[in-house]
């Protein structure tokens, strides 16, 4: 993706992320939006005039479940220290179990997610997987936030460290499932 179609898609996603809130009547801007099969939903269907970068990524849903920071950080927080590719150190991250994201969205049990971040890059993960490798969504690094232009403002990665069929893998391709900026996660049953 081009750096000014990057730039161009931040700066509506933060239009969007300002009018969701309203939408979904959160205390401050969604940062992360859950949709699929899901059971809890806060807020209606995609507004393609509220959330364009949402529309622009060609996204669509009926229902979601749109949660701000503060109902992130409430969650109990989990803190991993994987050794990161970026610099070959490991470093603290620390946010809610993504199964306890799940839970709190009524999503379904088995399946997969496609999560999506604002560059449009959009791995996708078997919900087993998920919970067997304990995904987070990362809100801190190193005990600081982390900022949209960076790896943040959330980031669903996992300790890979920690399990022996990841850690053989070169570093490069650990956290292939892991987007950083996240903002989107599609439950598919």
């Amino acid at each position: 993706m081009h750096k000014r179609h990057f730039l161009a898609a931040a700066a509506l996603g933060a239009l969007a992320l300002r009018s969701t809130a309203q939408v979904a009547g959160l205390a401050s801007p969604a940062l992360l939006t859950v949709t699929g099969a899901i059971g809890k939903p806060n807020r209606g269907p995609l507004d393609p005039v509220r959330d364009q970068m949402m529309a622009k990524q060609k996204l669509a849903f009926d229902k979601a479940r749109a949660f701000d920071f503060g109902m992130l950080a409430a969650m109990p927080a989990v803190a991993i220290h994987p050794t990161l590719e970026y610099d070959s150190q490991p470093h603290e991250l620390r946010g809610p179990l993504l199964a306890d994201v799940l839970a709190a969205s009524g999503a379904a049990a088995e399946g997969r997610l496609a999560m999506r971040a604002v560059d449009g890059y959009s791995p996708t993960l078997s919900i087993a997987d998920a919970l067997r490798y304990r995904f987070i969504v990362a809100t801190h690094l190193d005990g600081q936030t982390m900022p949209l232009g960076g790896l943040g403002p959330l980031w669903a990665v996992y300790d890979a460290d920690r399990f022996p069929d990841m850690a053989a893998k070169p570093m490069s391709d650990r956290f292939a499932s892991c987007p950083w900026a996240l903002f989107h996660i599609d439950v598919q049953a």
